[in-house]
């Protein structure tokens, strides 16, 4: 029995990391909607900061926050944290199982570094931790000041995605950028949001008063975790769309889609509070449409030539292609081809051409890794084929 365990590992962890991610992006969302809506108590009562009545699955639900602590601890109190915890470990085992484990495949391009597998793995660990250990700094220094801590956290990102897009394969830059910023919002909760919570809890069990700066300060990096889920939302789907991954500008395309996602996140922070600035949602759509723009240019180290013989094209696929991309794969880690894609046939080639120069062609993206070697005249013969030459045959 030929049984493919990375395979399934990467299944079964990235279909764990998707549902962990939901619950624990509701969790989030809800909370922060929650506590923008508060409203005062009706009669008002002592110690209670505010109040939400709603309905819900044909029921009615009324949510208090205390400004520090209850009265008294109550008998069954939840604790929202495997939720951040769960999705932080399976995507960090799915990263090791694709990433680190197909290293030489997913992870290293020859081309811009040719890193050991060792090297791209310290490497990659090296930023994740590094970015986490940047991010504390900063929230040292400049806590009291959040629009500066905002800009530069967000320029340490930019600055971290276009080295890494110069190291790693394209994918694997993009991915380790995620990883960046899924490990400062999981912390956020392990290091402090968590820990505040258990003193706030220790000190009312004491019969002491509860330091309002543990909740104040939990509540900001709940704050900083809700406007990078956006961003990191983008980055979990970005391997599907190596129109952006395979840019030579996909460090600069990063960039414009995260601050289009905070944007879009910061409209709908504020009309929690019933301000409806739509110049956000427009920021954020342009913002968008203007990287989708850069987008549609063709990689620079591509010209299209002369259109060649069919035989050429389908010598490039078979050299370069089929061993992924037929009904029986040959290349490790694949027992059946990416997406359905099978090449194995002019039918097929033709049916896929346009998947071809998107991934081929237009974006480098394959082969990955480039580790069949494909040189820029055989993706320029493939472009030319397909441009011009499936047409007519």
């Amino acid at each position: 029995m030929d049984y493919d365990l990375q395979a399934w590992l990467n299944l079964a962890l990235r279909w764990l990391h998707v549902v962990a991610g939901v619950c624990w992006i509701g969790a989030s969302f809800y909370f922060v909607w929650l506590d923008n809506n508060l409203r005062p108590p009706v009669p008002p009562r002592e110690g209670v900061k505010g109040e939400l009545w709603a309905v819900h699955g044909g029921g009615f639900y009324q949510s208090q926050k205390f400004l520090t602590a209850p009265p008294q601890m109550p008998e069954h109190l939840h604790w929202f944290k495997w939720e951040a915890y769960t999705t932080w470990i399976s995507g960090f085992l799915l990263l090791c199982v694709l990433y680190y484990w197909g290293a030489p495949v997913y992870l290293i391009d020859p081309t811009k570094v040719p890193f050991t597998t060792l090297g791209a793995i310290g490497t990659g660990l090296a930023f994740i931790v590094g970015g986490w250990a940047v991010y504390e700094l900063l929230c040292k220094l400049l806590i009291q000041r959040p629009r500066l801590f905002s800009v530069v956290w967000y320029l340490v990102l930019v600055g971290a995605a276009w080295a890494l897009t110069r190291l790693f394969s394209d994918r694997g830059a993009f991915i380790h950028v995620g990883a960046i910023i899924g490990t400062v919002m999981a912390a956020n909760v392990l290091v402090v949001i968590i820990p505040n919570q258990r003193k706030s809890v220790d000190l009312l069990l004491a019969g002491k008063p509860v330091d309002p700066k543990l909740g104040a300060t939990g509540k900001v990096r709940s704050v900083h975790n809700n406007y990078m889920t956006l961003p990191v939302i983008f980055i979990m789907i970005s391997n599907h769309y190596p129109v952006v991954t395979g840019h030579p500008l996909n460090w600069l395309l990063l960039a414009m889609l995260g601050a289009a996602g905070v944007s879009i996140r910061h409209y709908f922070m504020l009309k929690h509070f019933g301000r409806d600035r739509h110049d956000f949602l427009f920021y954020g759509f342009m913002l968008a449409f203007v990287a989708s723009i850069i987008a549609t240019e063709v990689h620079p180290a591509v010209k299209l030539g002369p259109v060649p013989p069919y035989s050429k094209v389908q010598a490039v696929i078979d050299t370069h292609c089929v061993s992924c991309h037929s009904p029986r794969p040959t290349h490790r880690g694949f027992t059946a081809p990416p997406n359905g894609a099978a090449f194995d046939t002019p039918e097929h080639i033709k049916k896929y051409a346009p998947r071809i120069y998107d991934m081929a062609v237009a974006s480098h993206t394959m082969p990955l890794g480039n580790e069949t070697g494909i040189t820029d005249a055989e993706r320029a013969e493939l472009g030319a084929w397909i441009k011009d030459g499936a047409k007519t045959e």
